[in-house]
């Protein structure tokens, strides 16, 4: 019974905690009052809790205000000075390392060349260490604990940290969140590995023009094509973690192959390098910079050249067709367009949002809107960040 009751009273004080911690994010600098009004818990409460967040430097008093009746009340903001989270990205074009503080404040974001693509998994992960322990020398230096690292990966994550399959990277059977840990010599924080989408779609959530929305899904197509998803304010995972694979839906019947081995999936249509190969097919050219094949792509659609718009205009559609199976499975508020597909949303949100109009169940697509990721190519690592930081903002404090 004791130990049952003192289990209790720890999720309600971490509870609390989450609250408080929310309602700062939100609305500071505000004064204990506020607070205690805001989150419906009462002054002796809230003294308890300020006083636990002062003392482990996540929140400090700041400047006095005058309020229209009584004393001066002491306003509160989050402090950043003593914690901080790092997110990693992986991909084809390269390594991006981020860090910010506890209270949201940006300590560094790095970009590196990766190895050769056809370097061995071993020498990925080496890469990978070297820069994770650069970031953590950086963030130690600066006088804060490092709470956690997380690094996304563009393609199936399982629940324990492995990498199922990155076909952008060659990967099969990748142990990355075991081979990082002993890389980097059993660290004293958690060390986590997770799907890019997944972690893309958490820095909308949290970061972006939108966040707290409750129901989002976020597309990117670098690769192959996946899909971030937040659901009730949670990222939907799954049974194996493998949620948001959603470029082998099925849109041309006729089309060419995937490299799945069937025809028409939305990956072999209208993904990044699919759209590039559409417009200016390489043939038996070497395969110059994908972002300089990008740009040369936006400047022609900005000239209007009429195979260019037509192309778009086709890959909107195929997108919208793809989109509205998630859309009248899962209902979103929002569904985001990230990484390239941002870069390129002038011309596709239109399109999917008249398919996801005419094929969606409900009306006026269910209340879905189509915007553009304002994070550009930094999403993954954001919400890399947000990860870690999701036990402080459930109220589990770091340890002093």
């Amino acid at each position: 019974m004791t130990t049952t009751q003192t289990a209790d009273q720890s999720d309600v004080r971490a509870t609390n905690l989450a609250a408080v911690l929310s309602h700062l994010r939100a609305h500071a600098p505000c004064s204990r009052a506020a607070i205690a009004s805001g989150t419906g818990l009462n002054k002796a409460t809230i003294t308890s809790l300020i006083g636990d967040l002062i003392d482990r430097r996540l929140v400090r008093e700041t400047q006095q205000t005058q309020n229209h009746v009584g004393r001066p009340a002491t306003l509160l903001v989050l402090d950043g000075s003593a914690f901080a989270a790092i997110g990693l990205e992986v991909s084809a074009r390269g390594l991006t390392v981020a860090a910010f503080d506890s209270a949201g404040g940006q300590l560094l974001r790095w970009h590196r060349a990766v190895p050769a693509p056809d370097a061995p998994p071993a020498k990925m992960v080496a890469a990978i260490a070297a820069l994770a322990r650069r970031a953590v020398s950086t963030v130690r230096n600066s006088g804060r604990q490092v709470l956690g690292l997380t690094v996304g990966v563009p393609g199936l994550v399982s629940t324990d940290g492995s990498v199922v399959v990155a076909a952008g990277l060659g990967w099969h059977d990748v142990h990355l969140q075991d081979d990082l840990i002993q890389a980097l010599a059993n660290p004293p924080y958690p060390v986590t590995v997770d799907n890019d989408g997944n972690l893309a779609a958490l820095a909308e959530h949290r970061y972006g023009p939108h966040a707290g929305a409750a129901d989002l899904i976020h597309l990117t197509g670098e690769t192959g094509i996946g899909a971030g998803v937040i659901c009730d304010g949670r990222p939907l995972r799954g049974h194996l973690g493998y949620v948001g694979e959603v470029g082998h839906i099925q849109v041309a019947p006729n089309g060419p192959f995937c490299g799945c081995g069937r025809r028409g999936c939305l990956e072999a249509v209208a993904s990044i390098p699919a759209i590039l190969d559409r417009v200016s097919p390489l043939g038996d050219q070497p395969d110059p910079d994908m972002e300089a094949r990008l740009d040369e792509l936006v400047r022609r659609a900005e000239a209007d050249e009429p195979a260019v718009t037509k192309v778009l205009l086709e890959v909107g559609s195929q997108l919208g067709q793809g989109i509205s199976v998630l859309v009248n499975v899962l209902n979103p508020g929002l569904v985001v367009l990230g990484g390239s597909y941002a870069t390129l949303a002038r011309w596709l949100a239109g399109p999917i949002d008249k398919e996801l109009r005419e094929r969606s169940i409900a009306p006026d697509a269910g209340g879905c809107v189509v915007t553009a990721s304002t994070f550009g190519a930094d999403a993954t690592a954001v919400g890399a960040v947000a990860r870690s930081l999701d036990q402080l903002d459930a109220g589990r404090l770091p340890t002093l």
